[in-house]
């Protein structure tokens, strides 16, 4: 998940928020002789990253070991009730991030988000919120999605047109053992495991294996030219929109390849399998016929 924080909140939050720890101890504050640094809401918050990072870097990073830095950042929102201003608003911003980035708990994401965007509008983080709540939104609904699709759950059929215009779902092979193949010709692990595909289909298709790829490719006619060098003669379905493909959304599909193996009822028997395991699987099934 590490991966979309970027796209998540913005880089510029993401800039602030990883040096905050090392700004509070580079940049004095510029305060009167009787108020403490540890007053200000930048400074309280650099300080609280300072632990956070400690423990990380200690390996307490589920929410149970860094309940009270969690609480710290409700403590420092509360000392600083009123002040509507970026450095308070960025309490949040790293409540958040905390939540996307180590505890991967994007519910929780969500509802600090929505207090940013509800209690700081006006500042520049809050201006940013409604836009990092709807990519948090739709990250989180592909990851329940995938989440969903384990084996022994049903595989929602599809109604969708391949590459030779032909109609293509899981209806049209029912009683077939099937391969569900997301992939691109830019995924390096991708282009490895397809010759693995390939003698897979070759072998066990007269037996009733098919298979059906899933292209995050966005041009047409580099994958019309990769399949046909590489003899992947299975249905393709494309539209050219890479992991905006519509069929990878549905699926919640995150990263690729990611495969589906389901049965004759519809059903998922395995997820994500590669190489020989692939082998032995189909063997399995469907040599004993």
């Amino acid at each position: 998940m590490k991966q979309f924080i970027r796209s998540l909140l913005s880089a510029a939050a993401f800039a602030a928020i990883v040096t905050c720890g090392q700004a509070a101890e580079s940049e004095p504050q510029n305060t009167a002789p009787d108020t403490p640094v540890a007053q200000t809401a930048d400074t309280e918050l650099g300080a609280l990253v300072q632990k956070i990072q400690a423990k990380l870097q200690a390996g307490e990073a589920s929410e149970t070991l860094l309940a009270d830095e969690i609480k710290g950042f409700d403590e420092i929102l509360a000392r600083h009730a009123g002040e509507k201003t970026d450095a308070v608003a960025e309490v949040l911003v790293a409540k958040a991030m905390l939540y996307v980035q180590v505890l991967e708990d994007l519910d929780k994401a969500l509802v600090a988000l929505k207090q940013l965007a509800a209690d700081f509008p006006e500042t520049k983080w809050g201006k940013e919120a409604p836009r990092s709540i709807i990519e948090v939104e739709e990250m989180n609904a592909k990851l329940k999605m995938s989440a969903a699709l384990r084996p022994g759950v049903e595989f929602p059929d599809f109604s969708v047109t391949d590459t030779d215009g032909n109609p293509l779902s899981l209806a049209r092979f029912k009683g077939k053992l099937i391969l569900v193949d997301f992939w691109a010709t830019w995924c390096g692990p991708c282009v490895a495991e397809m010759p693995n595909v390939v003698a897979a289909y070759q072998k066990y298709h007269e037996l009733g294996f098919e298979v059906i790829g899933v292209s995050l490719d966005k041009d047409e006619d580099a994958l019309k030219r990769f399949v046909k060098e590489n003899k992947m003669i299975w249905p393709q379905f494309f539209d050219g929109q890479g992991w905006r493909n519509a069929l990878a959304t549905k699926y919640g599909i995150q990263s690729i390849p990611a495969t589906f193996l389901i049965d004759g009822d519809g059903k998922i028997v395995a997820k994500d399998l590669r190489g020989r395991a692939l082998e032995a699987e189909l063997a399995r099934r469907l040599e004993k016929k």
